[in-house]
């Protein structure tokens, strides 16, 4: 359960993992959808027979399908919310890395650690999080990012 506490609050928890998702399927059905809304097709995504031959064994996900699921896994973790935030957007990343294939059919969640939360101004602050999205039953996670978010109150 999402608990919410003062944008303080969650500043003083600052080098702590603070929360984690539910674990979420890769499915054929989701790389599909999204190599339809990138055009992005390379046959590693979305040919599973072609696919089998390569090393991965078949299909994997896009790694910037990984990516974009880290807002499905934050709204899915039990990170704390600000109390009376309004809305939050992206701000971008400050960097990136794609360590493992996510082969369809996986798991995938999200543990999120703190690394900065300063106001900018009076009711905006800005979230810095690492974010390590793991792959069920595998040693190495699928990717790990620090991305920021602006959070209005």
């Amino acid at each position: 359960m999402t608990k919410s506490i003062s944008a303080d609050e969650i500043k003083a928890m600052i080098g702590q993992v603070v929360g984690t998702s539910t674990w979420v399927e890769i499915t054929q059905e989701r790389v599909n959808t999204f190599a339809e809304a990138t055009g992005d097709f390379q046959f590693i995504h979305v040919d599973p027979e072609k696919a089998r031959l390569t090393p991965f064994g078949g299909t994997i996900a896009h790694g910037f399908l990984t990516l974009s699921l880290i807002p499905l896994l934050t709204a899915q973790s039990d990170c704390p919310r600000p109390e009376g935030i309004k809305m939050g957007v992206n701000y971008g990343g400050n960097r990136t890395r794609f360590l493992t294939p996510v082969r369809v059919g996986k798991r995938i969640r999200g543990v999120f650690k703190l690394l900065e939360m300063e106001e900018k101004r009076p009711g905006q602050w800005q979230q810095t999080m690492e974010i390590t999205v793991e792959i069920e039953g595998e040693d190495k996670p699928a990717l790990i990012c620090e991305w920021i978010s602006q959070l209005f109150i």
